[in-house]
This record gives C-alpha cells, structure tokens and sequence, in this order.
C-alpha cells in the first residue's frame, strides 16, 4: 500500500476517488426529489418510431450512480500516476472531470424530460438541462486541466522534514531531547462515563430524541477532557486536551526544574485541566506525574502515564531546561547560536 501510496499524486486521488461519489450521492438525492413526479417505470432509452426501453425507479437512479461512480474513477484515475508526463495528467485530471459531470447531465436530462408525464412514452429527454449540463462540464473540465498542478511542489511539511533531517544529522543528541506521549484516564472511567450516559440518552431520546443526544455529546466532551497529548522537545512543553486543545506552553527557559512524582489528582482540583492561583494541572487521573517549577515561582503537574514514562519525560524536561540555560537558545528567547 505505501509503495502505491508513493507512485500517485496524494492530493490528485482524493480528488478521484472522491468526487464521483458526492456527484453520484447528489444525483441520487436530487432523483429522490422528484420522485413523486416521475411515472413508473422510467424510460431510459427512446426510440425514433416513439417507442422506450423501461427501468423501475430504482435500477435507473443506482444504475446512472454506477455508471457516475464508474466513468469518474476509469477517467480520473488516468490522472494519478507521478510516472506520467505532467501535461497528460493534466488533461486527464479535466477530462475526468467533464465524463463525470456529463454523464450526470445525461442522466439529469432524462429524469427532468419524464417530471409531471403520467407515461414515459410521452416523455422526452429536457434539451435545456441537457444544454446546460453539457455546457458546464465543458467549462469546468477545461478550467481543472488548467488549475491542476500537475508537479510535485515543495510544502510546510517538506521543509520541516528536511530541517528535521539536518538538525538530526548534525546534532545527534536531537532524539533524545524529544518525547510524545498520550495519557488518558483508565479504561472503566470511559465505561462509566458511558454507562451513566447511553442508559439515560436512551430513556431521554423515547420522549425528547435532542435532549437525548445532547446528553451524549455532553458525555463525549467530558471523556475529551481525560485524554491528552503531551509532547516535550528543545522548545519546552506543549500540552493539548484531547490531542486537539492546546492548554499549556512552557518554553524550556521557563523550566526552572521537573521530577516524576506520585500525585493525587485531588490536591489539585480533580481531573481534567485545572488552573487556580499559580498552579495549572492537566491531570486524567491520579498516580504518576510530573511536577514542575518554573522560574517566575509558578508550577504545574502533567499525568505522565507509567512511571518509566513519567520519569522520562521529566529527564527531558529538565535536561532541555538546562540546555536553554546555557545556550540563551531560541527556547530561552535568545536567538540561535550563528544565527
């Protein structure tokens, strides 16, 4: 998967795998709308002597979806290889387009010429919807083929990695100054969190199905607020409630010292992130932790998971703040040394 996953432009089969299915769900619900105007069975083919070929409602709309999903994938796939010349992705990323959106039109067409005919036999294919359809898929795959960059360009990510990469090679000491971890209270917390509020939503959602769901959602934020990301590194420590949520930033000057140490959660206002007088806590639980002291007299206290892990990261913390110290890095507000 990953060797495929280097051979095609990421970006280009999102695109390809994903717009014939929001073309296709579109057509379908838009089918759907016109349901009750539509005779039964459909015609799908008209013959010159003023005959039809009929489908139930059914095979026409999952059929004409099939054959969205199935010309916008065969087309548009013609797009992703990085082996191919950068013009004829290009082309093929427009063409894709264009068979998508005009086999949508087609099948648009023929539903729109049957609306409000009590026989298909009377229906006929709607030239206008046609014509616009036709006209707009033109111009959109023409526009795409011209927008869609077809080389590969350099990113964010991509100086990053290589700034990493450098750093790495010329500092090797780099990886042991950097550690990520998740904490999260334990698994029965998440399993009473639950019980105490599926079983109630249920109740609720009989008589008040909102009241219900917002009990749930109000359940899913709690449990949030137990998990967290905890990352140290050369910068300090950052912490982010439920991965997401960024609560607390210490540059690593600001670290006057840190040690793993058994906590309870309520020495310092329960769990979750917390933050009264001078102290901040971003605890899921208690046990094991660590605690540290800045150097404008403040402190605060981060669940560490293990033990091992705790300590660990503690390690880092304080060899990063000493480092700092002694450089005036850019950790410290100084700027970097040759910089």
């Amino acid at each position: 998967m990953a060797k495929f996953l280097d051979s095609v432009d990421a970006r280009a089969l999102r695109f390809a795998v994903g717009f014939p299915v929001v073309l296709a769900g579109a057509f379908a619900f838009c089918a759907f709308l016109l349901r009750r105007d539509l005779p039964e069975p459909l015609a799908v083919l008209w013959t010159h002597d003023g005959g039809a070929a009929f489908a139930p409602f059914g095979a026409y709309v999952g059929g004409g979806s099939a054959m969205i999903l199935a010309a916008g994938w065969l087309v548009l796939s013609q797009a992703l290889p990085l082996s191919r010349p950068a013009m004829m992705r290009r082309i093929m990323m427009g063409l894709g387009l264009f068979v998508s959106l005009f086999v949508t039109a087609v099948l648009a067409a023929g539903l729109v010429g049957q609306a409000g005919v009590a026989d298909a036999r009377d229906s006929h294919v709607d030239l206008t919807v046609l014509a616009l359809g036709s006209g707009a898929a033109v111009s959109l795959g023409v526009t795409l083929a011209f927008v869609y960059k077809a080389d590969q360009h350099w990113s964010v990510e991509d100086d990053k990695a290589l700034q990493h990469a450098v750093t790495s090679e010329t500092d090797p000491d780099l990886p042991d100054d950097t550690i990520r971890l998740w904490v999260h209270a334990r698994s029965s917390v998440f399993v009473m969190i639950g019980i105490a509020s599926l079983l109630p939503a249920a109740l609720l959602a009989i008589a008040l199905p909102w009241l219900g769901g917002l009990l749930v959602l109000l359940a899913m934020v709690g449990a949030a607020f137990l998990i967290a990301r905890v990352t140290a590194d050369r910068q300090g420590l950052k912490v982010l409630l439920a991965g997401v949520v960024p609560v607390m930033d210490v540059p690593a000057g600001t670290i006057r010292a840190a040690s793993a140490a058994e906590v309870r959660a309520a020495d310092y206002g329960g769990w979750g992130y917390r933050h009264h007088g001078g102290t901040e806590a971003m605890l899921v639980g208690s046990g094991p932790a660590v605690v540290v002291s800045k150097t404008d007299g403040r402190s605060l206290a981060v669940s560490g998971g293990s033990q091992a892990t705790a300590a660990r990261l503690a390690e880092v913390l304080t060899r990063v703040a000493a480092r700092a110290r002694r450089g005036g890095g850019p950790s410290s507000g100084g700027r970097p040394p040759g910089s």
